[in-house]
């Protein structure tokens, strides 16, 4: 699960919350100072972690 620390779109609550609910689920740091938009924001650490989650 990922979004920014500062989602209106998903809050931040929701996200920990499914997290916490899903087998595989895998809680990627709160990106600071972002919204929706954080994985666009930090794509090299969104990817990095997102590969290394699919890889495992």
């Amino acid at each position: 699960m990922a979004n920014g620390e500062s989602d209106r779109m998903v809050p931040s609550k929701n996200t920990l919350a499914l997290a916490a609910r899903l087998p595989r689920g895998e809680l990627v740091p709160l990106y600071p100072d972002a919204g929706h938009g954080g994985i666009f924001q930090y794509h090299d650490e969104f990817v990095a972690q997102a590969l290394g989650f699919l890889e495992s």
